[in-house]
């Protein structure tokens, strides 16, 4: 049971060091992926709704305390993520779901709703409106996140691409 949970953390941690030492340097106008996302929305699909919803609020405290921001927020929006994207988990078609572009389907949703729960609860929506706050903070780094989601896909042994 650790080893299922020690793992997942350990390529957390990685990532999140990746996430805020390399990633700022290829930032498009301040449009960054989410690399410890698509960890998160892996694992909840390979171990379940109630696993994933778990890791993503150790994986959202880890980020939180290693970004120094607003902490709790990473923790609710990886939590929420993660238990949205559990719906996609079922035993038998694990392999369908984290080996296909299903996978990246999956990621973009829990990428949306990640990015847009997160800038929800850390900005004022007065100020920016809904329509500006949707598009520049939910769908493009959601759709940046998916560019390195096919990566995964792509180098991951038995890959049905």
């Amino acid at each position: 049971m650790y080893r299922k949970f020690l793992k997942p953390i350990l390529y957390v941690v990685i990532l999140t060091i990746l996430q805020f030492t390399f990633v700022p340097l290829i930032s498009v106008d301040g449009i960054i992926p989410n690399l410890p996302l698509i960890t998160i929305i892996y694992y909840t699909l390979v171990y379940g709704q109630l696993f994933g919803t778990f890791f993503g609020f150790t994986a959202g405290l880890i980020f939180d305390l290693a970004s120094g921001g607003l902490l709790g927020a990473s923790m609710f929006t990886f939590t929420i993520s993660a238990f949205l994207c559990g719906y996609f988990s079922n035993e038998n078609k694990i392999e369908q779901n984290t080996s296909t572009f299903i996978f990246a389907g999956i990621v973009f949703i829990g990428a949306v709703i990640n990015c847009f729960i997160y800038s929800a609860v850390s900005t004022r929506i007065q100020e920016l409106g809904f329509f500006f706050l949707f598009l520049n903070t939910g769908l493009l780094p959601a759709v940046y996140t998916v560019i390195f989601c096919v990566p995964v896909l792509i180098l991951k042994p038995g890959s049905n691409l």
